[in-house]
């Protein structure tokens, strides 16, 4: 009864929301910003007490990372949510318009949503980006973040509410679900009378149990092993800076890369630069030919059944040499590149190629799998990277949060 209760507020919330001008919506986030910093001190020692928690857990060093809120991390997100208020308000224009024969004008408007359900795990800042961009686009959310972030979500959904409230706008646009039972999340996939899309960020495993269990539309996103193919082409030394980045630069991250795939005409080099340039920083699981251009490694081992299929998020890197940029991209294939995935090259045919057969939701040429970001896109902060095919694809941003409705205007016609 409590989450029907949730589900009601959160429709009700979304009408209101759906008629909410622009600077209404803009006048709550910059209070949301504010009020992120003005409350710091109360955020971070709630953070405190989920990273002390997750520590007697036997939680890893990166999923603390993700989990850790700082003060030069709050102000950030502070600044995200700033940047979303500078973003056009994609609700109420118009696209695709034109006059019929019969003198009727067309055209499709964009409108909310109405209630989104997202389900996320060890990262407090989703709980901003949500409901910032929820905010924007005039759509309710309800929120069910790990038992992780508990203490750090609850003082961050106080203090959205407390602004939703000081801008006249329904403090229910924003729910969190505050218990931890996994029964309400399995409730809330099948709370379709009042939900109209859940968003899972976490891995496969979440994923999966949506897609099985919910009678209301899936995005899913976020899962996906990254990749980057050195061609023989490509100019080795900095190819070497791309890779690190992607692997080094913030390995928790879901577009961190996972597997490196080298030419074998190029393989002895790059490796031998790669183990020494990334020599006790990471673990090494390579296939044999791999292992042997990298014997002396001070982290290596041998890839074991599942290795390729494994979204590492950790100082972990897969290692695959291959005869050429067919068998790349076919063991790409094989192994789940949907997310962010890359080839170091200078041949313009590759890179074409590359493009077009490798179906992720971002390919990248010469370039690391760290842009796929929504701020990094342009996009302001955003609420998932979708890997699917249908309504939206890569970070979803404002308009990723809408959708539209045909609108005809005429002088009282009728239909022959």
């Amino acid at each position: 009864m409590e989450l029907i209760s949730i589900g009601k507020a959160a429709k009700q919330a979304a009408f209101q929301l759906a008629n909410a001008s622009t600077a209404q919506k803009n006048r709550a986030l910059a209070i949301i910003a504010n009020e992120l910093e003005a409350n710091c001190e109360t955020i971070l020692t709630a953070n405190a007490k989920d990273i002390q928690l997750g520590r007697e857990t036997g939680m890893s060093d990166t999923l603390l990372d993700r989990l850790l809120l700082d003060k030069d991390r709050l102000t950030a997100i502070a600044n995200d949510v700033r940047n979303v208020i500078k973003l056009a308000d994609p609700v109420g224009s118009e696209f695709d318009s034109k006059i019929l024969e019969n003198g009727m004008s067309l055209a499709r408007r964009r409108v909310p949503l109405g209630v989104v359900g997202v389900i996320y795990e060890a990262r407090p800042n989703v709980t901003i980006d949500i409901a910032s961009l929820c905010l924007k686009t005039g759509n309710a959310s309800i929120l069910r973040g790990g038992k992780e972030t508990f203490f750090s979500n609850m003082e961050l959904v106080k203090v959205i509410q407390s602004a939703l409230e000081q801008a006249q706008l329904p403090a229910a646009s924003v729910q969190y679900i505050e218990k931890p039972d996994r029964e309400l999340v399995s409730a809330l996939l099948k709370l379709d009378q009042y939900v109209d899309m859940i968003i899972p960020r976490g891995g496969a495993g979440l994923h999966k149990m949506c897609k099985e269990n919910s009678s209301i539309p899936v995005i899913i996103g976020g899962f996906g092993i990254s990749h980057i193919f050195v061609d023989e082409s490509a100019d080795l030394e900095k190819s070497l800076n791309v890779v690190e980045n992607a692997k080094i630069q913030r390995p928790s991250a879901c577009n961190a890369l996972d597997t490196l795939l080298v030419h074998q005409n190029v393989a002895s080099e790059f490796l031998a630069n790669l183990k020494a340039r990334m020599q006790g920083k990471v673990t090494f699981v390579a296939e044999p030919k791999a292992k042997a251009w990298l014997d002396g490694a001070e982290k290596l081992r041998a890839s074991l059944e599942g290795d390729f299929d494994t979204e590492w998020l950790s100082y972990t890197l897969g290692v695959k040499v291959v005869a050429d940029i067919t068998e790349a991209i076919e063991h790409m294939r094989v192994h789940n590149a949907s997310h962010s995935d890359a080839i170091m090259t200078n041949s313009l045919d590759h890179a074409e190629r590359f493009i077009n057969s490798v179906d992720s939701a971002a390919v990248y040429v010469n370039a690391s799998t760290r842009f796929t970001d929504g701020a990094q896109f342009g996009l302001g902060a955003e609420v998932a990277v979708s890997t699917q095919k249908l309504h939206a694809r890569g970070p979803m941003g404002l308009e990723e949060l809408t959708s539209y409705k045909w609108v005809g205007k005429a002088n009282y016609l009728v239909r022959d």
